[in-house]
């Protein structure tokens, strides 16, 4: 089984993630993680040196590799995978997409002091709230069309959804 949670940037996607690999007995893979190793640098710097298409890029080919193994896991993956050379169409074909909804307000506070987000980085609380709000007005579209859909998720909201899916 492929588990593949998606969502906005701060949506507990990588918390979650380990909780339910351990949960499921299933390995943890964060699509961040593997494209930083395999680069040698952060996911900020790949944004300053690169630019976010050659980011977008490494990433489905990180994507397809996993979707085409036949390692079962769960998979924390960048808010915009599933956004991008066709990442939903790879995940819901592979495995099961959860997305992790959460509101706006809430991902705000988790995000407000973190660093490492490039397409959130802003000097202004209300500018970010601005962009947190266009980026997942853009994404929702694409978020929607997951396999199963959490608001609010919990571990064991989560945990529920897959029982029920099955």
């Amino acid at each position: 089984m492929k588990i593949y949670l998606i969502g906005m940037p701060g949506s507990g996607k990588s918390t979650l993630g380990r909780l339910l690999a351990a949960e499921l007995s299933l390995p943890f893979e964060d699509l961040d993680a593997t494209i930083e190793a395999r680069e040698r640098r952060t996911i900020p710097e790949i944004f300053a040196e690169k630019g976010e298409d050659y980011f977008r890029l490494l990433e489905s080919q990180c994507l397809q590799e996993f979707a085409a193994s036949a390692n079962h896991f769960v998979m924390s993956t960048g808010g915009g995978t599933p956004c991008f050379y066709n990442g939903m169409d790879i995940i819901n074909d592979s495995g099961i997409s959860v997305f992790l909804d959460v509101p706006l307000t809430e991902i705000s506070a988790r995000i407000s002091q973190e660093m490492h987000r490039p397409l959130l980085q802003v000097e202004d609380g209300d500018k970010q709230e601005a962009r947190l709000q266009a980026l997942y007005d853009a994404r929702l579209e694409c978020y929607r069309r997951a396999t199963v859909i959490v608001k609010n998720p919990t571990p064991e909201k989560v945990l529920e959804a897959l029982r029920l899916r099955r």
